[in-house]
This record gives structure tokens, C-alpha cells and sequence, in this order.
């Protein structure tokens, strides 16, 4: 139980890592979380500093929650028991709360997209790369992050039905708290949705 408990706050710790801070005040001498919509993850980075920048954060982003979540298997718990998969979940929540709550940039983060991503993919990895095609397509059709992000998490607990052959009620369970959680945190964006004011975003050129 101890060995649980250092896992998680060593999880948390990971996912506390700022990447788009310290990448945009080391190497612009701007701290992104004062620019744009203010969040410190990799789709602000881009709109404030490019995709030279946002392309490391977004990558260290997604490994430092899969890193969180693969200390699991160092907990000596066997691959695929009910305890590995429970650890997982508790490892997947210290880190998105670390990126969300950083320890290392006064507790001012970002949405955690990218890192719940990593960290999920470490669960439940086929999945996840189909919710990436969702992304990838929804984001190439309307250029919004946020629609992207959302349309991803809401086909994560579909994807679980469909792949697993009656899949655990905890894993779909899980799911569903993902898919949620993404709603959650893009409250505001839905409703600059809804009224047309959500900002587009463009990977390599930038248009009115």
C-alpha cells in the first residue's frame, strides 16, 4: 500500500512537469499561460509560439502521462489482475491532476488533453489510437482543437465496447469518467462553440 501511495504522488510529480511553461520562458522568454487562452498545453503553445514549440511539449506531455502510468508495473501485481488495472486509474488521475495543478508553476496548468492521452494509451492502447484517427480526422475537417479533443473522448468508452469482448464493467466504467472529464474541462469551449467565437487553429499556416 505505501509502494502505492509513492507511485502516485511520483505520478503526480511527473504530470506536474510544465513543458510549455518552461519551453516558452527558456526559449521565447514568454510564459504562454499570459497569452492566447491562457492554458499551458501544447494547443496555446502553438497558437503563441508555433508548432516548433508546441510539437516537445506536446510529445513530453504524452510521455510523461504514460510514464506515470506504466510505474505500475513495477508494483510487482499481475498483468491484467483487477489490482494493476485499479493502480492504472489511480496513476491516470495523479496525472492529469499534476499537468492540471502543476507543483513546478504555482499550480497553474492546462486542460491535460495530451497527458490524459499518454496516460490512457498506457491502459488501454488500441483504443486510444483509434480515438487519435477520431481527432485527426475531426480537427482536419473543422481546425478546433477543442471539437477534436471532445469527439476523441466520447468514442474512447464506444471503442472499448467494440473492441473487447465483454469488456470489464470497471474498464468501460472508466471510459465513460474519461469521456466525461474531457466535457468537463472544455465547458467553456463548448460554449464558444455554440455561439461561434471558439478560436481555429492551423498547423502550419495561420489564417484570418
Amino acid at each position: 500500500m505505501a509502494l502505492n501511495v509513492f507511485f502516485i504522488l511520483v505520478a503526480y510529480v511527473l504530470g506536474s512537469i510544465p513543458s510549455a511553461v518552461w519551453i516558452g520562458k527558456r526559449f521565447y522568454g514568454i510564459d504562454v499561460r499570459e497569452h492566447g487562452s491562457r492554458n499551458a498545453g501544447a494547443t496555446n503553445t502553438l497558437r503563441v509560439l508555433g508548432a516548433r514549440a508546441a510539437l516537445p511539449v506536446f510529445a513530453i506531455d504524452i510521455l510523461k502521462g504514460f510514464a506515470a502510468v506504466m510505474l505500475a508495473h513495477l508494483s510487482g501485481y499481475e498483468a491484467g489482475s483487477s489490482q494493476m488495472f485499479n493502480l492504472k486509474i489511480a496513476l491516470v488521475a495523479a496525472a492529469v491532476a499534476g499537468h492540471i495543478l502543476p507543483l513546478f508553476a504555482d499550480f497553474r496548468g492546462g486542460k491535460g488533453v495530451a497527458t490524459l492521452a499518454g496516460a490512457v494509451l498506457a491502459v488501454y492502447p488500441g483504443a486510444v489510437l483509434l480515438c487519435l484517427i477520431v481527432f485527426a480526422v475531426v480537427f482536419g475537417l473543422t481546425h478546433y482543437v477543442s471539437l477534436g479533443s471532445m469527439s476523441a473522448g466520447v468514442a474512447f468508452p464506444i471503442f472499448i465496447l467494440i473492441l473487447k469482448r465483454q469488456p470489464p464493467v470497471s474498464l468501460v466504467v472508466f471510459g465513460c469518467v474519461i469521456a466525461l472529464l474531457l466535457l468537463f474541462t472544455h465547458r467553456k469551449n463548448i460554449r464558444r462553440l455554440l455561439t461561434r467565437s471558439e478560436s481555429k487553429t492551423y498547423l502550419f499556416k495561420h489564417k484570418g
